[in-house]
């Protein structure tokens, strides 16, 4: 088996335990909500998201971008100097530790004027203010567990991710809220139960290394290794910032331009189009340093090998997900949310296509950053959320939620075309192999002819079998075009070994078509 199969198996296997801790995670995430927007005010619940949101600015900053470069890095030097492993995560969680220090005392230093800045009542003012003093004190440990687990990355390990934080932290999370729920504590006890969790995972996360000897954590700092991770994390941490700005500039502005009641219509369908990314972001964990093994070694066609079949797995397993949201937006909102909320229908297929863009070219980003060219992913992050800002600014005042909508994919047209041009510049790779153009050009043929049709969709039951019978055709078509690579069996067979069964028919007509 080639050095690229084996890497695809290995991050195909680790997509599939994300996959599962991600939803795991979703899940115990929308109790914990729930149960804090019941039992307490809406304004009081409006000030626990504004903390949190501060927290999560105060969070990009603090690593300094380290956990997103970390993996590579890791994976860099397990491969050409592993005798300086243990010196360049000490330097790294040293150089996090005093960095979240920092930022907790600017966060508290500068509560009130934070807090002025994003409420407009007394009593949200006050609330902020204190719960901002309280809940900073959470974020050395939040910041520090994933700095831990990103150098976990870089061993191509996905236990500590999905334990730690996927489970163990929101089972914490869930069970103090329950505890508060039950007991009936005021609201400021939600931040103190808080900080308890994040100091808990962090705990456990160090003595889970201790106890497998991964690697040895000691306070100190390589200066050389120190200078060397700034540089080269730095314009990654203004990415995070910039990604940031992204998330939120369609929902600010038109909070601005348009009011609350539109913000609630359009967070139907946002939150949903941003769920078409989530085999892409779980395939991301472990492309990393695999990629980064690759590329160190200077194995260049077998990362290019690994980019494309993963990036043809991906737009698969999408496929259905963004199927169901593109050609039956109504049904899909009207099971999920309600009537109410159907003016977003249009919005959601506008930014279905604009996620669905994103995923279809591949981890483009993430492998910049496996070559080194972290500035240039800043760049174009830089034009990707200025020209999001500009589209919303000059759409929203005429189209509303569509307006919003158009902007944000517009924008990530943009980044994702900037980011995989380059890619192609520095690396020759892209995803478009044979075999994955083929199920591209089927796909959007077969989406074509459903939307033509213009069929009427009563409920999401009648929109799931249709969708059923186009995923049957799809299918069949892709065989017939003979889109079938041998990473494609190998993956079959490792999951026929993985689950004990026999799967010779399905082994025999693939094998046909390969």
């Amino acid at each position: 088996m080639s050095e690229a199969s084996q890497a695809l198996q290995r991050i195909a296997r680790g997509t599939g335990i994300i996959f599962i801790g991600t939803v795991i995670s979703m899940l115990l995430g929308f109790i914990s909500r729930t149960l804090i927007a019941r039992q307490y005010t809406v304004l009081e619940y409006g000030v626990f998201n504004l903390a949190l949101t501060v927290i999560g600015v105060g969070s990009i900053i603090a690593t300094l971008g380290l956990t997103n470069s970390l993996p590579r890095e890791v994976a860099f030097y397990r491969e050409r100097e592993p005798d300086k492993i243990n010196n360049l995560i000490s330097t790294a969680m040293s150089l996090v530790a005093m960095s979240s220090v920092l930022t907790v005392m600017a966060i508290v230093i500068s509560r009130s004027e934070i807090a002025d800045a994003l409420t407009r009542t007394e009593t949200s003012y006050q609330l902020l203010k204190d719960a901002l003093k309280v809940i900073s004190l959470a974020l050395p440990f939040s910041v520090l567990t994933s700095t831990v687990i990103s150098a976990t990355r870089g061993f191509g390990r996905v236990r500590e991710r999905v334990y730690f934080q996927n489970i163990i932290y929101p089972v914490i999370w869930t069970s103090v809220v329950i505890v508060l729920v039950a007991l009936n504590l005021p609201f400021l006890d939600i931040f103190r139960a808080y900080v308890l969790a994040q100091f808990s995972v962090f705990a456990l996360l160090l003595l889970e290394i201790k106890r497998v000897r991964l690697f040895n954590i000691k306070p100190s700092i390589d200066m050389n290794l120190g200078k060397h991770l700034i540089v080269f994390s730095i314009p990654l941490m203004f990415t995070g910032i910039l990604s940031f700005i992204m998330s939120w500039t369609d929902t600010l502005m038109l909070g601005y331009y348009k009011g609350s009641e539109v913000v609630g219509i359009y967070n139907a369908a946002s939150p949903l189009a941003r769920l078409i990314p989530l085999f892409l972001n779980s395939a991301a964990f472990l492309y990393s340093p695999m990629a980064s093994g690759l590329y160190a070694r200077g194995k260049l066609e077998e990362m290019k090998r690994v980019y494309q079949v993963l990036t043809k797995w991906i737009f698969m397993l999408t496929l259905p997900i963004f199927s169901v949201m593109f050609l039956f937006p109504e049904a899909t909102i009207r099971f999920l949310f309600g009537s109410k909320y159907l003016e977003a229908a249009l919005s959601l297929q506008i930014l279905a296509l604009g996620f669905m863009f994103h995923t279809f070219l591949g981890l483009n980003g993430l492998s910049l950053i496996v070559i080194g060219d972290s500035r240039f992913i800043m760049v174009s992050s830089l034009v990707s959320a200025g020209l999001n800002v500009l589209l919303n600014a000059l759409l929203i005042p005429s189209y509303g939620l569509e307006g919003a909508a158009m902007a944000t994919t517009v924008s990530y047209f943009a980044g994702n075309i900037l980011s995989s041009i380059r890619l192609y510049q520095r690396t020759r790779i892209h995803p478009f192999s044979s075999n994955y153009v083929k199920p591209l050009i089927i796909s959007f043929l077969l989406l074509g002819i459903i939307r033509s049709l213009k069929l009427k969709v009563p409920s999401i039951w009648h929109a799931i079998l249709i969708l059923a019978i186009f995923l049957a055709v799809y299918f069949l078509l892709i065989l017939i075009s003979r889109s079938i690579d041998k990473e494609d069996i190998e993956l079959l067979l490792t999951i026929e070994k993985s689950l004990g069964v026999d799967l010779g028919i399905m082994k025999k007509i693939l094998g046909k078509f390969v």
